[in-house]
């Protein structure tokens, strides 16, 4: 399992990721306002692409 979660991607990768994460998570806390179905969709979206940037691993590579 550890190689299934090796880092694969560089450093330019995880910025992105963190920004869309950053993203993601703020749509998320105005969306609460409004409707929590979408929001709650979105928080546990950002979560992940937020875990994608911290450990350096994409699921799509």
């Amino acid at each position: 399992m550890s190689s299934f979660l090796a880092p694969n991607i560089e450093r330019k990768g995880r910025i992105v990721r963190g920004v869309s994460a950053l993203i993601l998570l703020g749509t998320a806390g105005f969306l609460f306002t409004i409707h929590w179905v979408p929001a709650i969709v979105l928080t546990l979206a950002g979560l992940f692409v937020l875990f994608e940037a911290l450990r350096g691993w994409c699921v799509l590579r």
